[in-house]
């Protein structure tokens, strides 16, 4: 059996060319087949245009479809061809990247991925590039400390179900609320319910052309495009 290419799981962080690690982009620079998720109702790879500044000259780039459901047999489906297409490349001891927004490792399709390719092929190398996160971004662009001392910091979905998010909020010392686009309204009412309005700093399209921030939850707009957070900070002295 030949010897098998590394697959590389690249994190291009939220927006920012400038925020990608040196590593990163020296990846990106010696690997020639690029890897990019893609839903099929939609052709265009946000991670792409984050990364392509980075790209070999004549990178071959290649679309992996993850269909948006919840349908398992069709998201096995899926995710095994994407494996696929990916081992094919390592089969011929090349090696490919993954290109993933934020991390690799925090509520990206990589993990999908990753798991399937270790199915079919176990021995597979793979490596994980980590990446700067959106809300650790937010946070910096708001100059807003995300957590001090002994506070702990929670980071949560927010298609997460109503009971979910209010526990985990009423508890939270400091906490994200990632995804915030598509439950809008239930994260609203919760927000609102916990008397936690004031801390919201909410961040649209951070790194990107149309980026817009807004603080409290009165000046957040009805609707938020997908790339969308709130950060919930602690009350702290001024």
């Amino acid at each position: 059996m030949s010897t098998l290419g590394t697959l590389y799981a690249v994190g291009v962080g939220p927006g920012d060319p400038e925020l990608m690690t040196v590593k990163a982009a020296r990846i990106l620079a010696a690997t020639a087949t690029v890897f990019t998720a893609a839903s099929p109702r939609n052709g265009q790879s946000h991670a792409l245009e984050i990364a392509r500044v980075h790209l070999s000259e004549g990178a071959r780039v290649e679309r992996l479809e993850f269909p948006m459901t919840r349908d398992e047999v069709i998201l096995a489906a899926a995710w095994e061809e994407a494996a696929r297409k990916v081992l094919a490349v390592l089969s011929r001891g090349e090696d490919a990247v993954f290109l993933t927004l934020g991390d690799p490792m925090t509520y990206s399709t990589f993990g999908y991925l990753l798991r399937t390719l270790r199915a079919l092929e176990p021995e597979a190398p793979v490596q994980a590039v980590p990446g700067v996160t959106s809300y650790q971004a937010a946070a910096a662009a708001a100059l807003t400390p995300l957590v001090e001392g002994e506070e702990g910091l929670c980071v949560i979905s927010g298609i997460a179900a109503e009971e979910k998010l209010e526990t985990t909020l009423a508890t939270a010392d400091n906490a994200v609320v990632l995804k915030a686009y598509r439950n809008l309204p239930t994260i609203r009412k919760v927000v609102s319910r916990l008397g936690l309005s004031e801390r919201v700093q909410a961040v649209s399209c951070l790194g990107m052309a149309d980026e817009a921030r807004y603080q409290g939850l009165d000046e957040v707009p009805e609707t938020l495009p997908y790339f969308s957070l709130f950060l919930l900070p602690k009350e702290r002295k001024k």
